[in-house]
């Protein structure tokens, strides 16, 4: 049987158990992916067992803020292993002017957390028109 271990894991479960996974100094890990698919950033959150109703989504300037809450269980048992962070999750991302920070559609289907968040226009590549003649031409025609 092989056995690692880790000292800084043990040390961070120790203090999810005293204090919680989500004190106010550091919230609870919210593994996340990135992506682009054409004129689209897509963001995937992971947050199983969090309730739709908690998760709270803010932008700011070009800051993005997730928060969200999963519950602790409240019984008269004794735990035996503790390993899901319960409590706060946050993430906060500064995003790009490049994008359209008024058109993030979000949508939360098993345990994750989905954003798209289009290219602005101002920031797609766009094709600049060649006029034919100088402009001392023009003005000299205009006059």
């Amino acid at each position: 049987m092989l056995m690692r271990t880790d000292p800084f894991r043990d040390l961070d479960r120790l203090a999810q158990q005293v204090f919680g996974a989500g004190t106010t100094s550091r919230p609870a890990v919210m593994p996340m992916d990135a992506w682009r698919e054409g004129d689209t950033f897509v963001l995937e959150f992971d947050l199983p067992g969090v309730s739709r109703e908690s998760i709270d989504i803010d932008v700011e300037r070009n800051v993005l803020t997730i928060r969200a809450e999963r519950p602790r269980r409240n019984g008269d048992w004794e735990m035996l292993a503790s390993e899901r962070p319960t409590g706060h999750f946050s993430r906060q991302l500064v995003l790009g002017d490049n994008l359209d920070l008024e058109r993030i559609d979000a949508s939360y289907d098993a345990g994750v957390l989905l954003l798209r968040v289009p290219v602005a226009e101002k920031a797609k590549p766009r094709k600049v028109e060649i006029s034919v003649g100088s402009s001392e031409q023009k003005k000299s025609i205009d006059a």
